[in-house]
């Protein structure tokens, strides 16, 4: 198991795991729409959507108001798991809201484990991105989400809710 990045390899698993996603009965968290969002806008031409999503690390292909963020993909040999956005900086927006990361395990592989190995794996990413303390939010009703942010060291702050009414629990986590 492991990060990689957006990769053509990973094609027919990661348009399988946006089927499951679209399937989810409950709301879509913000990731999850984008992904989806992003994916059907891109699914005729993979390599464009691979090419945008690595760019935005660069600051490339950007919608207006976003920071630049680097995507990995936590894969297990050949299967795309999940998906990971890591935003190099924080507007007033992510300081309250969004965090440094957010990610999303496909509906399939839930509750085995891969919410925690991707959070982990992501934390040295941030280091390396020069980020010391790392704003990460889960919705407040979020049980599991909030497990494995604690498990990984997040430090309760508070809980604040959005301007569309939806509670997050907001946590630090101190890398240096």
């Amino acid at each position: 198991m492991k990060l990689v990045l957006p990769s053509i390899e990973y094609k027919e698993s990661y348009l399988e795991a946006v089927v499951e996603l679209r399937g989810v009965e409950k709301k879509k968290r913000e990731i999850e729409k984008s992904i989806i969002e992003q994916s059907e806008k891109r699914s005729a031409d993979f390599a464009e959507l691979v090419k945008i999503l690595r760019g935005r690390a660069e600051g490339k292909y950007l919608p207006e108001g976003y920071v630049p963020n680097t995507y990995f993909w936590l894969v297990d040999g050949e299967r795309f798991i999940g998906w990971l956005d890591i935003r190099h900086s924080l507007t007033e927006h992510l300081r309250e809201i969004g965090g440094h990361i957010g990610y999303a395990i496909r509906p399939s592989e839930r509750g085995k484990g891969y919410g925690n190995k991707i959070l982990e794996l992501a934390l040295p990413k941030a280091q390396e991105l020069g980020i010391k303390d790392v704003r990460i939010t889960c919705d407040a009703d979020n049980t599991p989400s909030a497990k494995i942010i604690e498990k990984n060291g997040g430090v309760f702050e508070n809980i604040k809710t959005t301007s569309d009414g939806v509670p997050k629990r907001r946590y630090w986590i101190n890398l240096k």
